[in-house]
């Protein structure tokens, strides 16, 4: 593992765990890629670029060298308008209004280590020796440019991270258009597209198309990364599944408007690029300024989507989320939000509290509307001061009253938004975003604060940090509800409007850096109407999402198997809620509700008073369970079984790091007249090894013994059942 630098072929190689990432020096100027995947050995890498002369519509960059056109030639981080007519990774305009640059070599240094991005959530390394990383110098001395290329290789991971970093060097202003976190030239076309789309309800749902030549694209102009497309795209071989196959993924450590591109060019190579959306995005670079970009997480898989999804998890997992719940098992809840939405007291509260105790959950969570004057979501965004009607006596009794069942107590905030109806509002009407002489567009009530202020964020830090430190809070629940309309602040010149969007995205990660640093014993969850900033920049400073608003136990299945191609089950928050559904209507057991969340980080969403006795014991029995099988499913490596998008049915499972245990999911969504017997193959276990098989809701009576190698290579049997929405947990021990 490392980098090496051939100084004879100029060649870069970089090795992780079982893969190579190798560029090359072209005329001691031109970065080009080379190679992304199975690892080669470190000597003799030149050679391996092949440069052939096309037609003139590709024209010659020198001219002794008529077969060297950047048009051709695959690069690390292309340009535009100087002979390479693809979709560029960067573009600049300068003061006379042209928008020509090209970038040469001019060093580079190689480290152990990783460096972390200034004020940027990004991967880490505890130690040196970790990772190795190198920084590229390119220059285009011509306008005062210099650009650094930033790469980190780790030791145990098949993943290299990518940044870049501008800084203007000259005496002029330079203005970047386009700045994206890196670019790479593949050496062929033969690949289909992954990427996870969806809508409020219904996030992260699977995709996969061929690319074509053009452009296949993804993207983000919401102002957050969104429920509609998430920053993440693979490039799969055509044969590619869960097992076999090779899979280069792509993730953006960043929570906005966002772009990844696959453009294939006449002559099938594939142009990869992925960063901060260029549409309405500008970044003025005064001379000695800088601009960073977020990091890029790039990974190989030799080992189809499943060996890519299992390094995103465990990097994500132990490298990207930080803090001391990254580790540690996290509680299983109970939040009142649909028990009682905006109508509760502090009794009703306690209420829930008391017979959480019963069923063993350990942490009640307060949604909205303890606040202001929040009985409905028209009011009180921005006005965190505890409503007296609501909690006459506070929070401290709330909390205090919480705490006597023997549960910790947590808390929603919303702490992005601000309804026109509230003091805070009438007190600052400049401090949203918004647009001179335009409408202010309001979502569910409410407008958007500019945290690209610095008032602005002051208070926001304030006024939590004060209900943080009023009582024993453990636990945050971080809401953001809309999407950016009329994006624009008070206090920004006009020649940077255009800045407003990611400085909004810089404000928010130093408010989180702030308040998640001040109160390290809080666990804080993300959510943005459930899953819409599912995201690698959040889980920096969040090691948990809420995964759907959507708590449908079918609907479930689809929204935690799409998000588990790249976040770890440790990031997804999963609970049972009531039924008939809140979000579909539709009745699915207990049973099944119950197997649906304990596959992510388990909680419920229900009035807990209106369980009957036989609910109640179902779900002590439930609770028991989850806490015996909590280790492994937050922190086992997670396989996928069957796909609910392509069948009546869906299945996966966790196995400990040992291979001593594993837990198996099987979901029937729909069952069938006169069914063929089925066999589900597992996978990740020790194929020498045998093991106890038995169903995790009953007794230990019923165990049976498989060797690994048949449960993976024959099968397990399935259940025939009759009716729909059917589910088992099977547990699988090894026979010492």
């Amino acid at each position: 593992m490392g980098i090496i630098y051939d100084s004879a072929t100029q060649t870069f190689h970089l090795q992780g765990k079982s893969s190579s990432y190798i560029m090359q020096l072209i005329k001691s100027k031109y970065l080009a890629h080379v190679h992304w995947g199975r690892q080669v050995r470190g000597s003799h890498s030149g050679g391996l670029l092949a440069i052939r002369r096309r037609c003139s519509f590709s024209p010659s960059t020198d001219p002794n060298d008529l077969a060297l056109s950047l048009d051709t030639l695959p690069q690390e981080f292309p340009s535009y308008g100087s002979s390479d007519f693809r979709v560029p990774a960067y573009q600049v305009q300068m003061v006379n209004g042209t928008t020509v640059s090209e970038l040469t070599y001019e060093s580079h240094r190689i480290y152990q280590g990783k460096q972390q991005l200034e004020g940027l959530p990004a991967t880490y390394t505890e130690n040196d020796g970790e990772a190795e990383s190198i920084d590229i110098v390119m220059t285009d001395q011509q306008i005062g440019l210099k650009v650094t290329l930033t790469y980190t290789v780790f030791r145990d991971y098949d993943a290299v991270t990518r940044s870049v970093r501008f800084e203007n060097v000259g005496d002029h202003s330079i203005k970047l258009l386009r700045a994206l976190s890196f670019g790479m030239d593949l050496p062929h076309a033969e690949f289909d597209m992954l990427h996870l789309s969806g809508t409020w309800a219904r996030e992260r749902h699977i995709e996969r198309r061929p690319i074509v030549t053009g452009g296949s694209v993804i993207e983000s102009r919401r102002g957050a990364s969104s429920h509609s497309l998430n920053p993440f795209i693979a490039l799969l071989s055509k044969q590619a599944d869960e097992e076999h196959g090779e899979a280069y993924g792509f993730s953006l450590v960043y929570s906005g408007s966002f772009i990844a591109q696959a453009e294939v060019d006449p002559y099938g190579t594939t142009r990869v690029v992925m960063g901060i959306n260029p549409f309405d995005f500008s970044w003025l670079l005064e001379s000695g300024q800088c601009f960073q970009t977020p990091e890029a997480v790039l990974v190989y898989s030799a080992e189809g989507i499943g060996g890519m999804s299992r390094t995103y998890h465990k990097l994500y997992r132990t490298r990207l989320c930080r803090g001391e719940f990254r580790d540690q098992s996290r509680p299983i809840l109970i939040n009142n939000w649909e028990a009682t939405y905006f109508n509760f007291n502090a009794d009703k509260i306690e209420e829930l509290a008391e017979v959480g105790k019963e069923l063993g959950l350990e942490l009640l969570v307060l949604d909205d509307g303890w606040f202001g004057k929040r009985d409905n979501d028209k009011s009180s965004l921005g006005d965190w001061f505890v409503d007296q009607n609501k909690l006459p006596k506070g929070m401290p009794d709330l909390a205090s009253r919480v705490n006597s069942h023997g549960l910790e107590f947590g808390l929603w905030f919303e702490p992005e938004m601000v309804s026109p109806d509230s003091n805070l509002y009438r007190s600052h009407p400049d401090w949203c975003l918004h647009v001179p002489g335009r409408r202010r567009t309001e979502a569910r009530q409410q407008l958007v604060l500019d945290y690209s202020r610095q008032d602005v964020r002051d208070y926001i830090v304030t006024v939590i940090t004060d209900i943080l430190a009023s009582c024993p809070i453990s636990y945050v629940k971080w809401d953001m509800n809309r999407n950016m309309t009329e994006i624009g602040s008070a206090l920004l010149p006009s020649e940077r409007q255009r800045e407003t969007a990611h400085r909004y995205m810089l404000g928010l990660y130093e408010v989180m850096e702030r308040i998640t640093s001040a109160f390290p014993k809080v666990l804080f969850e993300s959510c943005s109407g459930g899953g819409g900033r599912f995201d690698p920049g959040m889980l920096y400073y969040m090691p948990q999402t809420w995964t759907s608003d959507n708590t449908d136990a079918v609907e479930r299945l689809k929204i935690q198997y799409g998000t588990s191609i790249v976040y770890p089950i440790s990031a997804m928050g999963a609970h049972v809620s009531a039924v008939p559904n809140h979000q579909v209507h539709r009745n699915t057991p207990l049973d099944m509700r119950g197997h649906a969340a304990m596959s992510g980080n388990f909680g419920y969403e229900l009035d807990l008073t209106a369980f009957t006795e036989a609910d109640k014991e179902a779900v002590k029995r439930q609770v028991a369970l989850y806490k015996e099988l909590r280790p492994l499913i937050q922190f086992g490596e997670f396989y996928r079984l069957s796909s609910p998008f392509q069948g009546v049915d869906a299945a996966w499972m966790f196995v400990s790091e040992d291979r001593k245990e594993a837990l198996v999911a099987y979901f029937q969504v729909l069952a069938q007249p006169n069914p063929s017997l089925k066999k589900l193959r597992l996978k990740g276990l020790e194929a020498s090894k045998n093991y106890c098989v038995y169903d995790a809701d009953a007794s230990d009576e019923a165990m049976e013994f498989f060797g690994g190698d048949q449960l993976m290579h024959i099968g397990l049997h399935l259940p025939i059942w009759k009716g729909d929405f059917r589910s088992r947990l099977y547990r699988l021990r090894m026979e010492e």
